[in-house]
This record gives structure tokens, sequence and C-alpha cells, in this order.
């Protein structure tokens, strides 16, 4: 499945140097030694990059210089450890391959077998032969692919399912008149509007290369704002300004910002989930307002309060970034005082070399923080509004200041990759009824524990995929609008054998968010908070799993206000605590040469595997009536103790070559801790 990337929480190590794809002589480390992937079969398959052209290139690679730091610092690539790249070899240069190796070929006599049976199973529970199929198949509806019925079961994926063609016209709309208003006369030149007030302040339109940006941008977005939520927008509005003039009067007050920042913020989250969005009828009247709740007056998507939840987090991070610029000393005033963070940026803004994290870390102009019309711009910006991925206000108003040049052969790759993981969701969906299944009550009763397993992994799978889709249409059309941000879902579902690790990959974007914003400044004090040279950071132990089960307690909560979720969240906190004691007890830097290091990893990582699909079926699957049934029939019946030992041994296989797709990935120059 398509993968891509990331750091800190989920990325990529930041590279402003080498060129990409990099020469493998780079890193010390030749293929024609027998070590890479160097045969023409796989050259014509996959490129010059080999297995890890299944890569998306959200990152540069890794220079010469910080491949041995990284490879000390991450450790073995163990489930143990932190799901890094290891040094089992000095760590100058990766290790030598082992994909040709006689312990390689058993694995893949392994995989020949168990991937076959993993897609035989569920598509044999989807015929009308499954003794339930009766009870799911009212889920099902005529599909387009082989005459085959489509589970048509998920309302999330259905609605975007839908809105595509739609969203594609808006989205050819915007990239349309963006590019003609970029060719028009200054507008701020003529003392029009916001763009005018910015420019001449010394905010990020000033040195924009692209005319009429700010002033295209808040056109469009009032457009689109009203298209989608109309006489809602007034409230989304009014939260806004709020915002802005609570920030305008607390920046820069250590500890009181930050209280205020996060407790009217979450305050607001929670009055407009509880009172359903405020209802006109309920906040002026049923007789004098009650009116404007019905169609045609609420827009698209009446339902305004679900996307406050990502505008909650932008409106969080403009606050502490303009919060933390006001307590940098090294914050920039002025264009010509911000020469140092342009020039911090300006490797990471070239192409191919994006760096959230700089982008995120480095302060912005005062004015920009002052700038009503790009702070709008930043909650209400069209491509990212709807789902994100989320970005911080520092990285959106460098780019707003000086876009990314994000190459068009790399945007049309993006738009391939899309099309076909689009293609892939409705091959399972027609195919693999295991979502109609889960949604109807008891419909795996009588299922073996290979079935039901099954059962579980694809619908991990589906949520997996109805996830990136959305997140990677609107990243697509950011990127074509030549805004570059943070990637989500960087790598498959199944590609994970690290709790820490497959926390990063999956939402990334808000992984980066929660990082930023909550774990960090858990760590080193709230009155410093920031990022860029606040406080000693506390790495304890303790510490750590506290600021983890904050983290998470709000993720959940954030999600929705259940106990099903605020569970999941509590476990996924559980579950890290193995990892995090494992790499304490046996790190890498100690034992990481031992031959027999990377197979204790190995179990380790199986370990985790079967904790995080434990806490997200709970979560996201067959909830916990079908968990509870299903660890019974594992641990009652002589079947379920069969399949466990083979599944156990099955998931050994898959850890090993994940540890060995992520050492291929350090040949290549690619480091990430995830």
């Amino acid at each position: 499945m398509p993968t891509s990337s990331s750091h800190q929480g989920a990325a990529d190590e930041p590279v402003p140097t080498t060129a990409y794809p990099p020469s493998s002589s780079t890193y010390g480390y030749d293929e024609a030694n027998g070590s890479g992937t160097s045969s023409s079969i796989w050259h014509k398959i996959l490129g010059r990059r080999g297995i890890v052209g299944l890569t998306v290139d959200v990152a540069a690679p890794m220079p010469k210089q910080r491949l041995a730091s990284t490879a000390a610092r991450n450790g073995t690539a163990a489930g143990l450890a932190s799901g890094s790249t290891k040094p089992s070899a000095p760590p100058s240069q990766p290790p030598a391959s082992r994909w040709r190796t006689p312990e390689f070929y058993l694995y893949y006599l392994v995989f020949a077998i168990a991937i076959p049976l993993m897609v035989w199973v569920p598509i044999q529970l989807s015929q009308p032969s499954n003794p339930n199929y009766a009870r799911f198949a009212t889920h099902l509806k005529p599909g387009w692919l082989m005459g085959r019925w489509r589970d048509d079961s998920d309302f999330q994926y259905r609605s975007f399912r839908d809105y595509v063609p739609a969203l594609l016209g808006i989205m050819g709309l915007y990239l349309a008149l963006s590019a003609v208003a970029s060719r028009l006369p200054e507008w701020g030149s003529a003392g029009r509007g916001a763009y005018r007030s910015l420019s001449t302040s010394g905010g990020a339109a000033a040195t924009s290369p692209r005319r009429n940006r700010l002033p295209f941008l808040l056109g469009f977005t009032t457009l689109f704002l009203l298209a989608l939520h109309g006489v809602n927008s007034l409230k989304l509005l009014t939260i806004l300004i709020a915002n802005y003039q609570l920030y305008r009067l607390v920046a820069g007050r250590a500890y009181v910002a930050p209280l205020l920042i996060w407790t009217f913020n979450v305050s607001m989250l929670a009055a407009v989930h509880w009172n359903d969005g405020f209802p006109w009828g309920r906040l002026l009247g049923e007789q004098v307002a009650g009116w404007l709740d019905e169609q045609p007056y609420t827009g698209l998507l009446p339902r305004w309060q679900i996307n406050f939840n990502i505008s909650m987090l932008r409106l969080v991070s403009y606050g502490l970034d303009r919060h933390w610029a006001a307590l940098s000393p090294s914050s920039p005033s002025s264009p010509s005082s911000s020469s140092s963070s342009s020039s911090s940026l300006s490797t990471a803004e070239q192409p191919g070399q994006t760096d959230n994290r700089l982008r995120s870390s480095t302060p912005r102009p005062a004015a920009e923080y002052a700038s009503l019309p790009l702070y709008l711009a930043h909650i209400l910006y069209p491509p990212l509004f709807i789902a994100g991925p989320i970005m911080s206000f520092n990285d959106f108003a460098s780019q707003v200041s000086r876009p990314a040049m994000v190459p068009r052969a790399n945007v049309v790759r993006y738009a391939i990759r899309f099309g076909v993981c689009m293609l892939t969701m409705e091959f399972i969906l027609h195919f693999i009824y295991v979502n109609a299944i889960k949604d109807t009550p008891h419909g795996w009763s009588g299922a073996s524990p290979l079935e039901l397993s099954m059962i579980g992994f694809w619908n991990l799978i589906i949520v997996w995929l109805k996830l990136l889709l959305p997140w990677r249409f609107f990243r697509l059309w950011a990127l074509a609008d030549g805004v570059d941000p943070p990637e989500n879902m960087v790598r498959c579902m199944a590609n994970n054998y690290s709790t820490l690790g497959f926390w990063r990959s999956w939402h990334r974007s808000y992984n980066l968010w929660v990082v930023r914003y909550i774990y960090v400044p858990c760590q080193t004090g709230w009155g410093s908070g920031s990022r860029q040279g606040g406080g000693r950071r506390n790495s304890s132990t303790l510490t750590t799993l506290a600021a983890t089960l904050l983290v998470f307690t709000f993720v959940a909560l954030w999600h929705d206000l259940s106990l099903r979720l605020l569970t999941w969240g509590w476990l996924i906190t559980l579950f890290i605590l193995p990892e995090v004691l494992c790499k304490k007890l046996i790190p890498a830097s100690a034992y990481g040469h031992h031959p027999w290091y990377r197979h204790v990893a190995a179990i380790g990582g199986v370990g985790n595997v079967l904790l995080m699909m434990g806490a997200n079926l709970v979560g996201f699957a067959i909830g916990v009536e079908g968990a509870k049934y299903l660890v019974e029939q594992l641990f009652t019946t002589a079947q379920g103790a069969r399949f466990m030992v083979l599944a156990c041994g099955t998931l050994f296989v898959g850890v090993q070559v994940m540890f060995e797709y992520r050492e291929e990935e350090a040949r290549k120059g690619i480091a990430r801790k995830c």
C-alpha cells in the first residue's frame, strides 16, 4: 500500500542539502555489491530506489553527516526500543541488505502462504454461503466492479465518495481563479482591502512572489464558507474574532496566556458540541429565528460544529505561536529584522526540501501575528478547512509569504497515488464486506478465531483508507496551490510494530500538533512553553507517561466526547508502557550490536502489534463486546490456541520484514521515528 514520511512525533529527519534521490555512495553503500535492489527487474518495476520507491516523497533524504547520528540515536529497529533504524553495523553506514539471505527466503515462503490466506478468508465470509449473509446484506448496494455488490455501510467514506465530483470541481475552480488572480495587477498597491494593510505593516504579503494572494484567499474563503455553512458561518466567525481579541490582549504573558488560550478553546469546543452548534432557534427564539435553521440557509454542511474540531486546533496554534513569539528574544518584528529567519527557512523551502518543523518553530514578524486577514486565512484556508491536514500558524504564514516550490511532477505523482488508493478502497468494498459484518449485530457470530481476526484486521484497513483518502485529496489540493502541509498516514496500517511509531505515523499532522502544543510544554513547563528555546526538557519515564496520558485523553475527547474513545485513549497509554520500559531496560545503544537483539526486538514487536490491534479493535472496529468474544475464542479453545501460536509466528516474520524495510530506507538516506 502506498505510504509516505515524517519527524518528532512522526517526522523524517530534515535534510537541507542533498539532491533526491541520493547516490548510494553518499551513504557508504554500494548497490553493485549485491546488497541493494540492483536487478533490472526491480529497476523497471520500482525505479532506482527499489522497494523504498513505495514511499511518498515529502522530504529530502538524509545527508551523510546525519546518517550516523540518526542511526546511533534511533537505536535498533525494535518495537522494544523506539521503532527506528538499528545500528547492527557500524553507524557510519547501514548494515548489508538481508533481502537475499536464506533467512528472508524463509520469510518469503511464510508471506506466500499468509497473505493470500488473509485475503481469501474475508472474501469467503462475504459470500452468500455465509450463514449470516442475510443479516448484513442490507448494508450492500449495487456496485460497479465485475457485477459485485458494494459494502456501503461506512457513512464517513460514503459521504466523501459522493462528494468527490463536487470537490474536484471546486478544486479546479479554486486553482483556476488563483492563477488568474496572481496575474492581475497588484490590488494592494491601489490601497484596497486587507492586502494593503498587511503589506504596509511588513507582513507576509509584502514579500510574497504571488500577487494578490491574501485578498484572493479572503474572497474565495468568504464564498466557500457561506456555501458550506450558510448563516451558521456567523457563529464560527464570532468565535474567531473573540479568539483574536483574546490573543491580542494576553500574548506574551507567561502562564496566563496558555491558561486562557486552552481554557477558552476547550470550553468553546465542549459548549459547541453539547449545544449541537447553538441552533438559531435556541439562541434567538423559535418564532424569531427558527427559520434560519432550515435549508437553504444552513448551507451544504449545516452541522458546522463538526468542522470546528479542526478549527479549534488552528486557533490554539495561532494563540500559542503568537504568545511564544512575544516571549522569544529572537522573534523578528519586521521584514528587515527577520532576515535570519528567512535564511533559516530558505533551504526548507527549496523543491523537495520542505521542513514543516523548521517553519513551525521559526517565529514570524510581529505584523503577521497582528494581521487579522492572515489569521482568518489560516483558520479558514479552503483546501484544508474541512479535514486538514493541520498546519501551525507559523508554517502557514511562512508559505503565504514564500509559497512552497513543489515540482509539478511531484504533484502529478501524488495525484496518481491518490487515484490508486481510491481504487484500492473500491476493490476492498466490492469483495470484502467486513464493515457490513461489523455494523450488523452479531454479524460475526459463529466465526472462527482466524475469521474474527480477519474481520478486525480488514476493518482497520478500511478505517486507515477512509481517513487516508480525504487527507490525501485535501493535501493534493494544497500542494497544487503551492502550500505544503504535513503528510498524514505516513505508514500503511499493517506496517507498524511500535506503539509510539504507530501513533506518530497515523495522523501525523495531528501528532505534530499535540507534540508541539501539549507534549513538549508538559515537559518544559508552560511558562516558557516554546519549542524554540523554552525551559529545560524533563524526559523522565514518569513525566513522559504523565504527558502521554494527558495527550491521549485530549485526543480521545477531541475526537468524540464518549466513554468508548476515552477507553481507547487510556488503553493506548497503557500499551505504550511496556515499550517505554523495555527501551530503558534493554537500550539499543548497549545491546544493538548483538545478533540476538534483532530477534528479541521482533518478539517485542509482536507483543506491540497484538496490543495495538486490541486497542484499535475496541475503539474503531468490533467494539468491547466483539473484542471480549475474540479473546474468549483465542484463549479458551484449542483451535484458538493453535491459531494464536501460528499468528504470533506470522507476526514475527512480518516484524522482521518491517525492520528490513526501514534498513532499506536508511540505505537510501531516509530516516524516520516510525
